[in-house]
């Protein structure tokens, strides 16, 4: 549970404005779509759909680091890692695992499969969409493990996209049509409140300091 008192002494040192756009962003924000990607070997691409992410409302991002670890580009990414979720794992089968456990289909966006097409795709359900390496796509596990495929309709002769033009052009129409929808996508109010708080923290200069001053004058029952 949110300690309501903490988050409204935190807020009360931010400005209105500040507090004012978390609200407006939240109520955009979903984890009804979730996005992994996969062994990404040029790291800006991966900071590039960590920005998508943030723009078009995807509030969690999994990154699977078996052969190429490597931070963020913050010049990319453009602040975006302070305002979306992310998670790192060392391997395939604990990103999948991870997901299916939290109730998500695993989706495996390829050129190469004739599963679904982008405008078929069924949004009502929870989903995990997989994008993969810029040179040998998604791997072999994560085919097999699948639960469907999708792929962007192509006209020319180029058979794929680069995966951070794909994800922005997945996640775009994706969330469109869910803000669209009946679907029940929002956040929950729980949510919310958790989201306002690490907000809050991320917005204060010197947190570290004010949050102990905070808990030594006001001690935890």
């Amino acid at each position: 549970m949110i300690d309501l008192d903490y988050l409204n002494f935190l807020e009360n040192i931010i400005t209105d404005n500040r507090k004012e756009k978390f609200l407006k962003v939240l109520k955009d924000r979903t984890k009804h779509f979730t996005i992994a990607v996969e062994d990404v070997f040029q790291m800006h691409n991966a900071s590039a759909v960590m920005r998508s992410c943030e723009v078009f409302g995807i509030q969690e991002l999994h990154v699977i680091e078996e052969r190429y670890g490597k931070r963020i580009d913050k010049e990319i990414a453009m602040g975006a890692q302070k305002w979306v979720d992310i998670s790192t794992y060392d391997s395939v089968t604990n990103c999948i695992d991870t997901l299916k456990d939290k109730g998500y289909q695993i989706i495996a966006t390829t050129p190469h499969e004739n599963d679904c097409l982008l405008e078929d795709f069924d949004i009502s359900k929870r989903s995990a969409l997989f994008f993969g390496t810029e040179r040998d796509g998604l791997s072999e596990e994560i085919l097999q493990k699948a639960d469907g495929f999708l792929k962007i309709p192509m006209v020319g002769f180029t058979e794929s996209l680069n995966i951070s033009v794909s994800a922005a052009i997945i996640i775009q129409n994706l969330t469109n049509r869910l803000r669209n929808s009946d679907v029940v996508w929002e956040l929950t109010e729980e949510e919310i409140l958790e989201k306002r708080l690490d907000w809050a923290k991320k917005s204060i200069k010197d947190i570290k300091r004010i949050q102990a001053r905070y808990f030594e004058e006001n001690p935890q029952k």
